[in-house]
């Protein structure tokens, strides 16, 4: 006979969501256990660069909630062990031509009323920044919010501060409910573990848990690589990327996109990302991917040109069409709660969905309105969007 465990919720996922969300739980005073099928950050988490961005989100709910987290993980970074790598580097946004940097202005100014800091930095300015910035850019906006972590280390320190109980190697093959529908828990292979509520925060699976309440929820893979450099003096100051990332992290196109981020880190070796594109699970390398990034990351600091890059990683980002999170109460399942969906934002919107968690889970105000993450509005669907799923293998992802 599986254990038994009573406790006020079971979260799923161990990746930064769910460790936040059971950091907040915990200090909100709940009883939290955290299962996962694979260990700790071994999904999405791991394959992120830990950026902490405010400068890629337009004003409205996501820009809200990005403006929490940059509050909240400022604070953790004074809680945690300073081995999760916080960094308030500041970003870099640069335009190559007069247009471009219009666009810029008009997308800064509705952040500014926001509560963003921008600043218009001139083209001959730009070095005085980025000394190894390419030159002949029109100019670009310096986002001093913008910050990074590193992931892995970030979500294993969450979860150990929260003192979850915590299962890793167990996939959940079940949620419990009773006969009048309500959630009352999880089963994996080993044990059941009894809770009121149930926290879905299986990042790219999250779409296969809500199913296993009888909830529904189109989250769909959307596969990004990064590069890693030898370790290097620090070349690049900032987060820096040309303004068009902006413009593909807001795409609902399937094909690839790719638009340089560089940034370096306090190991020394330098991060290029990113690359977008929904092709299932399919983990095979891109060359073609990996060429466009090489080739912008270049354009952008030529000093990296005759760089070795060491190894390329990549992972799957929770897509959900209307590119927001869901993240609260679902009202067709008494008990479920998600947290997932946040496509490549999800390292620094952790902290902000875990305390928005907390309060639905204890019934106090919540620190931002919740309406626009509600797990049940109409998303849309683009119709070639890959299935959920698709190619996915054992090993794919570590979020259940």
């Amino acid at each position: 006979m599986p254990k038994r465990h009573s406790l006020d919720a079971v979260i799923i996922g161990a990746g930064v969501v769910g460790a936040a969300c059971a950091y907040y739980a915990a200090r909100s005073g709940l009883t939290v256990a955290v299962v996962d099928r694979g260990p700790v950050a071994g999904g999405t988490t791991g394959a992120g660069e830990g950026n902490l961005l405010v400068s890629d989100k337009e004003a409205g709910p996501e820009l809200d909630l990005a403006l929490l987290s940059t509050r909240l993980w400022r604070e953790l970074s004074g809680e945690l062990p300073p081995d999760i790598e916080y960094e308030p580097k500041g970003g870099l946004v640069v335009a190559p031509d007069e247009t471009t940097l219009k666009a810029l202005r008009a997308f800064a100014e509705g952040q500014r009323a926001a509560g963003v800091t921008a600043t218009e930095v001139p083209g001959d300015a730009l070095n005085s920044l980025e000394p190894h910035l390419a030159p002949g850019h029109a100019g670009g906006f310096h986002y001093p919010q913008d910050a990074q972590v590193q992931p892995a280390k970030a979500a294993a320190r969450l979860l150990a501060a929260a003192r979850a109980e915590t299962y890793l190697g167990e996939e959940v093959t079940d949620i419990l409910r009773g006969p009048d529908g309500a959630v009352r828990g999880v089963r994996t292979p080993r044990r059941e573990l009894l809770a009121p509520a149930v926290v879905n925060a299986a990042g790219t699976w999250g779409g296969d848990v809500a199913r296993l309440a009888g909830a529904h929820l189109p989250v769909l893979p959307r596969r990004g690589f990064v590069l890693v450099t030898e370790p290097l003096p620090r070349l690049v100051r900032h987060k820096v990327y040309a303004a068009d990332y902006i413009a593909d992290v807001a795409s609902d196109s399937a094909a690839l996109q790719s638009s340089a981020v560089v940034e370096g880190t306090p190991a020394g070796p330098v991060l290029i990302g990113a690359t977008r594109e929904r092709v299932g699970f399919d983990r095979s390398l891109s060359l073609d991917a990996l060429r466009r990034l090489a080739s912008q990351a270049a354009a952008l600091f030529p000093v990296l040109a005759d760089v070795d890059v060491l190894r390329a990683y990549h992972g799957f980002r929770p897509y959900l069409p209307d590119h927001l999170p869901a993240i609260g109460p679902d009202p067709r399942v008494p008990g479920l709660h998600h947290a997932c969906g946040h496509e490549g934002a999800g390292i620094g919107l952790a902290p902000a969905t875990g305390a928005l968690l907390a309060a639905g889970l204890t019934g106090i105000e919540p620190p931002l309105e919740c309406g626009p993450f509600d797990p049940s509005r109409d998303f849309g669907t683009p119709d070639d969007a890959p299935a959920a799923g698709t190619a996915a293998t054992d090993d794919t992802e570590s979020a259940k």
